[in-house]
């Protein structure tokens, strides 16, 4: 029988497709997706943001994540895509639908995006499309968005794709690499009924 890795690599996903990217699952056993996943992860703007509860040092590392997030896939709890160029297949960032509770119909949603790919709107145009695979194909509810207190950019993007700002969370993540401290986070909400937010100039993948 084929290993979890192998199934989710051979099932078929629909792949979300629109303003200038296209959405597909990270393949843990892809020498460029690791090394993708790996730089993102080990970016100091990623770090200053974003504290895992596993910190990822190397290519192995990366790997055993990877495979991890394709166990998630497997099992319907979540789905990690690798967010890339539609045109060049060129690999911009990370969009993840995680910790997804069917009973409650709910999602956390999170994203990041490489150093060279910034500037161009990849994680609004990411989140957007993220979103309604989420709402139409997954048929859940509610996605939350959190961020740390502070990241402008982060409450940007999330109010751009629709996600409302419902409130502060006291503690509610880790401070910046570190696993004993804590900062305060940003909730940001949208639920399958809210309207779809207009498209904005430059989604279209040229800017």
């Amino acid at each position: 029988m084929a290993d979890v890795h192998e199934q989710s690599a051979t099932h078929t996903f629909p792949e979300p497709t629109g303003h200038g990217l296209r959405l597909r699952l990270w393949n843990a056993e892809s020498d460029a997706d690791a090394a993708a996943y790996l730089r993102g992860l080990s970016d100091p703007e990623f770090q200053r943001w974003n504290t895992p509860l596993r910190l990822i040092h190397d290519l192995d590392g990366a790997r055993e994540s990877l495979r991890s997030r394709a166990v998630s896939t497997a099992d319907g709890t979540g789905v990690s895509f690798c967010v890339t160029d539609a045109d060049t297949g060129a690999i911009l960032g990370h969009v993840g639908i995680n910790e997804i509770n069917h009973v409650m119909s709910r999602a956390i949603v999170g994203y990041w995006v490489l150093p060279e790919a910034r500037g161009r709107q990849v994680a609004t145009r990411a989140l957007a499309l993220a979103a309604r695979y989420a709402f139409t194909h997954l048929a859940l509810h509610r996605l939350e968005l959190g961020h740390a207190l502070g990241h402008d950019v982060s409450c940007r993007v999330a109010e751009r794709c629709g996600f409302r700002y419902e409130g502060t969370l006291r503690g509610a993540m880790f401070e910046a690499g570190r696993h004993d401290t804590f900062r305060d986070v940003h909730l940001h909400g949208r639920l399958m009924t809210d309207p779809e937010p207009t498209v904005p100039v430059g989604w279209d993948g040229r800017q």
